[in-house]
């Protein structure tokens, strides 16, 4: 019978053969040798993917430590999902109520902070809800209101996460032909709602590498609420035998050192006048965004 994990890294080799039919994954090593000793795989957010990060970190964790990776980009939902089926070896993930319920169950090592940047509620130029420059909680209650165009993701992702944290607080329950879901990534999420003209949510880092090609605006930001945090965490042999503790632990090591936070420091600043992630290793995350 072949296992799992197995059909977990056939599936990364035939997505990466067959490009365009879903998130392509990045990865550091060459796609013809899946089975290489010291080859892990990284279960991770399309934030991270559509943002173009993982392409600046991969291929430098591979020079640092030998160590190739196969990197799974889905919604943060799902790449804890294939953490708790031991399918990945470690998370990358940016969904915090969730991760805190997962790391309790037992099965994972430990979780640590990595970096953060924003939401923002993104949309037409026109604004027919006319949120532009107001908090988050009562730009949802204006958009509800207003019936205007909402794309969600609708992955469970930690992007979604958020979007459902401030429907919640807004008291709306999102519904009706106004209010659509994807289930797809935040690259495809973006051009969607630009398609047609509608208000999503988004990280900042995926929408400023796609704007150039988005029909959207930024219009709701800044607001504390809408804070971004990542960790990573290590798998262990809880999750199931074949995962690879060593490979994980060498990577959670290394995104958090001092040359892997330079990286997500100074990643983006010279293309978009800014940098798109902030590196937060060993800070106190009660203290981010103040």
């Amino acid at each position: 019978m072949i296992s799992s994990r197995l059909l977990v890294i056939c599936a990364w080799v035939g997505t990466v053969l067959l490009a365009g039919c879903g998130t392509v994954p990045s990865s550091s090593g060459p796609v013809s040798n899946p089975s290489a000793e010291k080859s892990l795989i990284l279960a991770t957010t399309t934030s991270t993917q559509d943002s173009g990060l993982l392409d600046e970190l991969l291929p430098a964790f591979t020079r640092d430590s030998g160590w190739q990776v196969k990197a799974l980009a889905v919604g943060s939902g799902q790449a804890i999902e294939l953490g708790r089926r031991g399918e990945a070896d470690v998370l990358l993930v940016h969904s915090p109520a969730a991760e805190a319920k997962f790391v309790a169950e037992g099965s994972a090592g430990s979780r640590r902070l990595v970096m953060h940047n924003d939401f923002v509620l993104i949309g037409p130029r026109a604004d027919p809800a006319t949120i532009r420059g107001t908090k988050s909680v009562e730009a949802m209650k204006k958009i509800a209101a207003a019936r205007a165009a909402f794309i969600s993701r609708g992955d469970e992702s930690g992007t979604h996460a958020k979007e459902k944290d401030l429907w919640s607080k807004a008291a709306v329950t999102p519904g009706g032909s106004w209010y659509q879901s994807t289930g797809q990534g935040m690259g495809e999420t973006l051009r969607i709602a630009s398609e047609k003209a509608a208000y999503t949510m988004s990280d900042r880092a995926t929408y400023l590498t796609q704007r150039g090609t988005l029909a959207l605006e930024v219009l709701s930001e800044g607001d504390p609420g809408l804070l971004n945090i990542y960790h990573v965490i290590e798998m262990t042999k809880k999750a199931g035998d074949r995962v690879q503790p060593d490979g994980a632990k060498a990577f959670a090591d290394w995104i958090v050192s001092p040359p892997a936070q330079r990286l997500i420091g100074a990643f983006g600043g010279a293309k978009f006048g800014q940098p798109l992630f902030t590196p937060d290793a060993g800070a106190d995350e009660a203290k981010l965004g103040q």
